[in-house]
Parts: C-alpha cells; structure tokens; sequence
C-alpha cells in the first residue's frame, strides 16, 4: 500500500478528516474529533499507528512480525504497523477499519447515530 493509498483509505471512512496537530509532518486521522490513526505518510519505512482492542493487538504482534507496540502511544491500546507490503493490503485495511470502529464505538449515542445515517 502506498502513501496515497493509506491516506485515501484512512479519509473513505464517515466523517473522517485529516489534521496536522503535531507539524506538517505527521497526518492525524480523526472522526468526530478522535483519533483513529498516525502517520509519517512520507516516512521510509511508511508506518501508521492504528488503535486496537488490547487482546488482539498481543495476538497481531506475536503473529506479524511488522506489528509493534504503539510507539509514542499507550502501547496497550495502540499498535505500529510498518507497511512494506509483507502483511496483506486487505489485512492492514481490515486493521484501519477495525481502528475507526473502535473510536466510534466510544463516542457518544447522539453522534454515532449521525455517522450511521447514510
């Protein structure tokens, strides 16, 4: 997956917007105003932080060698995937799916209730 790519994928998401709290460099992917994923989308290797469900992400590390703890994040609820193009595009798609799931799984009723509307 490209740079492109994982941008493109990390905006298709409801509601979902790209912002630059922590300089031009790093892209901060939100929905409703969390966090679901980070990026150095010019960063060699690419990389991208993408929260998780605390067991799952211990299954993701022992099983994929280019799953990490988050770094710069709470590990246990964070994992750092380096994208270069061992683990499947599908897969890592499913991991930025899962992420945002997640964020709006916690948010209040009244707005995952918007961001169901079609």
């Amino acid at each position: 997956m490209t740079p492109d790519e994982l941008r493109a994928l990390c905006l298709s998401f409801n509601d979902a917007a790209e912002e630059f709290p922590f300089g031009p460099d790093a892209s901060v992917f939100k929905v409703a105003g969390k966090m679901f994923a980070l990026s150095r989308l010019d960063g060699d290797p690419l990389t991208v932080n993408l929260k998780c469900d605390p067991e799952i992400a211990v299954q993701l590390r022992a099983a994929h060698p280019e799953i990490a703890p988050g770094w710069h994040m709470n590990k246990r609820h964070w994992n750092t995937v380096t994208v270069s193009g061992t683990l499947p595009d599908r897969r890592l798609r499913e991991l930025v799916e899962d992420s945002y799931d997640l964020v709006v799984a916690g948010l209040p009723r009244a707005v995952r209730l918007r961001l169901s509307r079609p």
